[in-house]
């Protein structure tokens, strides 16, 4: 199996609904975003996936988010704005835009706290 990783990083504010039903203040991280992209065999040119562009599209996709507030923002589709539904949401964001070969979608919220989504 072959992987490759593209990175990007945005800041941004969120306030989450806790299990217990309540909501912490809203406060703001330096977010990072790592998409991990596989396959078996390499393709034609001899890659997973084209560097250049799944890097154009993780860092468009974080462009949105851009210094906004991820709790009213449409690319959450309404969804708590954890560090877990926010790396689906850049996970769908890249197979939406085609990127079939993206396995997984790691989101560092805060130094030492990361949450995947993986296929």
């Amino acid at each position: 199996m072959y992987t490759v990783i593209v990175e990007t990083s945005f800041t941004a504010d969120h306030s989450v609904r806790l299990a217990d039903g309540t909501v912490e203040p809203s406060h703001g991280h330096d977010w990072v975003v790592r998409a991990h992209f596989a396959r078996e065999d390499l393709d034609s040119a001899g890659m997973v996936v084209d560097f250049g562009r799944a890097r154009e599209a993780l860092g468009a996709a974080a462009g949105l988010l851009h210094d906004t507030d991820l709790n009213s923002h449409p690319f959450l589709g309404g969804v708590n704005p954890t560090a877990e539904n926010v790396a689906r949401c850049f996970f769908d964001e890249l197979r939406r835009r085609g990127f079939e070969t993206v396995r997984a979608v790691h989101v560092t919220e805060a130094p030492g706290c990361v949450a995947v989504f993986e296929r």
